[in-house]
């Protein structure tokens, strides 16, 4: 694993915007200078043997996730999760249907020198896909055109809506974001997912999750048309949607109406699930300990919200430091996991973001920050394999 710095291709930044990237929130580098939010001056190599070994990381942890949530449902530990007492039945009822499920995001500390360590688990709606499957597979094909890349990612998301199908009410789907997310990131993304159901044979209907209706008569979903919502894929958090009327109609539309990412993903996208693993494999060498509401004996720590997103909220303690972010977050009550700082490279500190689609391992991005915490400040970094 290493850092690179080169020149960016000649008028890059349009060759991205037309590749989707219409979003691009600066970064911020070295003294708070701002860089690009896709910055392709720099780049990471990887020997083929580690990507091997990540791989097999991102598949050992993703199987424990698994068997984590299959244990949260059988002794009932919803409420270390945070979550509603009203819905603690439905999440157990989709675990147990298997409701489908797409993709999930990794993010994982590496330095190429052991094991990749878990950090969190961005299972229910992950971003910066587009720049991990397209954006830096072009910039290889562009630049570095003999070498390799782990990246499957098109492929996988094409292939996992070919599985699925079958398992769809109807054959159309919609694909939902927020209208609030003024960066326009979700809707982008959700724009990408659905391009990849309609190669994969699904009839397609993009709308924001604010103009989803609701047909007392019918006592279902519609869409702008009017028409019944099947099947529903939605880029806006599983605990934002059960905090309000809309979720209890959500959870009274299952099964009939099928949410992706399921109902069950809620327990995977919650940090509780960092302490729960670190119970049930204790040691392991993915895994950083964590625990539930307190340190336990851990000296250096940082305490992560259960329903943080971008970085805020984050308290870490060490030894001559304390450092916080702010935010909105924690209300919730918090996990506390062993303070493993990112590895530095030239005054950055990588986070590898390791994509799993259906079950399987199926790419990487990777985002840089010069702080210890990656936040909205990180910028998107390519990365390759070197033919030789």
């Amino acid at each position: 694993m290493e850092r690179h710095t080169g020149e960016p291709r000649p008028g890059w930044e349009s060759i991205v915007r037309e590749q989707g990237m219409v979003y691009n929130t600066p970064g911020v580098g070295i003294g708070g200078a701002p860089r690009p939010y896709w910055d392709e001056s720099v780049h990471y190599t990887f020997s083929m043997d580690e990507v091997l070994s990540l791989e097999a990381d991102v598949e050992v942890i993703h199987g424990m996730c698994l068997e984590a949530v299959d244990h949260v449902v059988t002794t009932e530990r919803y409420r270390d999760f945070a979550l509603p007492e009203w819905a603690f039945d439905a999440v157990a009822a989709s675990w147990r249907r298997s409701d489908p499920h797409v993709y999930g995001r990794f993010d994982l500390r590496y330095d190429g020198g052991g094991p990749a360590k878990l950090l969190e688990y961005n299972a229910d709606t992950p971003t910066t896909l587009l720049e991990a499957s397209l954006l830096q597979w072009y910039w290889l094909k562009d630049v570095h055109p003999d070498d390799d890349q782990w990246n499957s990612l098109h492929e996988a998301l094409v292939e996992r809506w070919t599985t699925i199908k079958g398992r769809l009410p109807g054959g159309e789907i919609h694909f939902t974001w927020s209208g609030g997310d003024a960066t326009g990131e979700d809707h982008v993304t959700a724009g990408y997912l659905q391009e990849t159901a309609a190669e994969a044979g699904l009839d397609t209907v993009g709308l924001t999750i604010e103009d989803i209706g609701w047909d007392a008569a019918l006592d279902r979903f519609v869409d702008l048309e009017e028409s019944p919502m099947a099947a529903v894929f939605k880029l806006y958090p599983w605990e934002w949607v059960l905090t309000d009327q809309f979720g209890k109609s959500v959870i009274r539309s299952l099964p009939e109406t099928l949410w992706i990412e399921p109902l069950w993903k809620a327990l995977l996208s919650n940090k509780a699930l960092l302490a729960v693993l670190w119970e049930m494999y204790p040691g392991h060498p993915n895994l950083l300990p964590a625990y539930l509401d307190q340190p336990g004996l851990l000296t250096e720590y940082v305490r992560k919200p259960r329903l943080g997103r971008e970085g805020a909220n984050i308290s870490i303690v060490a030894p001559g430091m304390e450092h916080q972010t702010g935010g909105v977050y924690g209300e919730e009550g918090y996990v506390y996991q062993l303070f493993d700082p990112l590895p530095e490279f030239d005054g950055y500190r990588p986070a590898l973001g390791a994509w799993v689609v259906g079950d399987t391992a199926a790419g990487l991005g990777i985002r840089e920050t010069v702080g210890l915490v990656t936040d909205d400040g990180a910028a998107f970094v390519p990365h390759r394999i070197p033919a030789s």
